[in-house]
């Protein structure tokens, strides 16, 4: 700033002018950047013309210091307080009254954080720490808290001179919003200065990579908590829902929405013969859809995507599918084996298996999967409840049920009965076959043994004749 003028404050009988310095004094007091900070003139006595100067320039402005309206001197405690604090701020300001002289060295901070302090989940922040004053720059010890008050390592850039700081925080999630600290800390000069900033991440509250599992023919219902009434995001910003069977697979758009900078949210569906509700009833800032009777085609990758001011973030839920099938079909006959199969529709991850156990048997029926194998079977030879178990970290998720039921005792003879009917009709059909082929073979060899002779016939008339 260029100061000029000058401001003198006191008694009436105070002299306006330059005073000669009898006695002087010098402390250090920060400010930081866009802050307010007040300048003490200490040891006042009252009814004390008072002047203020910056940079050996004196300041007068009908009370008020030339730094375009950003700064005024109490009428009654003479202490100068500077508005909205900007760098070049920083310098040596001197009070002056009577024959005494205080000096006080401001040193500024200015920190500022990168995209305004408004990022989306996943996103990497970065600050950049300024300072500014008249006496050799001291190097910086840095610490920051984030807005838990738990101690973060940033990664420090080099920075190009000691006037300059960039740190880089590691990803954000959506529980990082809030107020964060800065701790500046110095032996020399000493400084040990706080500075506070805010932090809003708009993002989900789900993990990254959800897994959620359902069994064939259920409802389920899959949820996206959005944060941004939490963190009173005030801006408008878009989002879709797409899904894909496979990770290679093409993607499809299920729904799109949009919240509104007052917090409305509106959704519309994009597709049809993809078989989903949106639900009417669902809680606030939450992105649902309903898939009834579930089956494996309905398995895949959902993703939910945010986008803000041309940049996007996402969180994914995996829907895996079980479903348990008998190969036969139908009520095990006495003595009959049966297989049973229990099956997810995409490989588990290698804290998963899948467990088939006799509900009513021992350690012996139980039949376990390998890892990432996504069928196990098993053989069953006695009636009962077996239940598919799908286990993850020694929890079972979901389960299946499946009973085998035992063919009634009349059931058992008329499939015996069919059975031994059966091998007598075909051991009836194969003697029928072979008595048949004998007696066609015999008819065969007679038919040729009498052309044989009437071949010698002729031939024997033909001979008399010629004699």
């Amino acid at each position: 700033f260029d100061f000029c003028g000058s401001l003198v404050l006191g008694s009436p009988g105070g002299s306006a002018g330059l005073i000669p310095i009898m006695a002087q004094q010098e402390e250090l007091q920060i400010g930081v950047a866009g802050q307010a900070v007040i300048l003490n003139c200490r040891g006042i006595p009252q009814n004390t013309a008072v002047t203020w100067k910056y940079s050996k320039a004196l300041i007068f402005s009908k009370g008020k210091a030339t730094m375009t309206d950003r700064s005024e001197i109490n009428l009654t405690s003479k202490h100068l307080k500077v508005l909205d604090l900007r760098l070049s701020d920083a310098g040596i300001y001197t009070c002056e009254y009577g024959t005494h002289t205080v000096s006080i060295s401001l040193h500024v901070f200015k920190l500022t954080i990168s995209l305004d302090g408004h990022f989306l989940q996943n996103e990497v922040p970065k600050l950049t720490l300024m300072q500014n004053s008249t006496h050799p720059l001291p190097n910086l010890n840095i610490t920051l808290f984030n807005n838990n008050n738990k101690m973060v390592r940033p990664k420090l850039l080099q920075n190009e001179t000691p006037q300059k700081y960039t740190l880089m925080l590691k990803q954000l999630e959506a529980t990082d919003s809030g107020t964060w600290m800065c701790h500046i800390r110095s032996d020399s000069p000493l400084i040990n200065q706080n500075i506070s900033f805010d932090v809003k991440v708009l993002g989900f509250q789900n993990p990254d990579l959800e897994r959620k599992y359902a069994t064939a023919d259920s409802t389920v219902i899959l949820s996206w908590y959005l944060n941004f009434q939490q963190i009173k995001w005030k801006e408008g910003f878009t989002g879709q829902m797409n899904w894909k069977q496979q990770e290679s697979a093409t993607a499809h758009e299920l729904l799109d929405f949009n919240v509104t900078a007052r917090g409305e949210q509106h959704e519309t569906k994009k597709i049809n013969r993809f078989r989903f509700e949106i639900p009417e009833s669902k809680p606030e800032s939450t992105i649902q859809v309903e898939l009834s009777k579930v089956h494996f085609n309905h398995s895949g990758q959902y993703q939910c995507q945010l986008a803000y001011n041309g940049r996007h973030t996402q969180s994914k839920i995996e829907l895996v599918v079980m479903k348990v099938s008998a190969d036969p079909v139908g009520p095990l006959s006495r003595g009959a084996e049966m297989t049973l199969i229990c099956q997810v529709s995409s490989p588990l991850p290698s804290n998963a298996h899948l467990l088939w156990k006799h509900m009513n048997g021992t350690p012996i029926d139980i039949k376990k999967s390998k890892q990432h194998e996504v069928k196990v079977e098993v053989k069953v030879s006695t009636a009962g409840l077996w239940s598919c178990h799908l286990i993850e970290d020694n929890d079972s998720r979901i389960s299946l049920n499946y009973i085998v039921e035992e063919a009634p005792v009349w059931l058992s003879y008329v499939v015996i009965g069919a059975s031994v009917g059966g091998s007598i009709l075909v051991f009836g059909l194969a003697s029928l076959c072979i008595i048949s082929g004998i007696g066609w073979q015999r008819r065969r060899q007679r038919a040729k043994r009498m052309a044989r002779a009437r071949q010698y016939l002729l031939e024997n008339k033909t001979c008399q004749c010629q004699q």
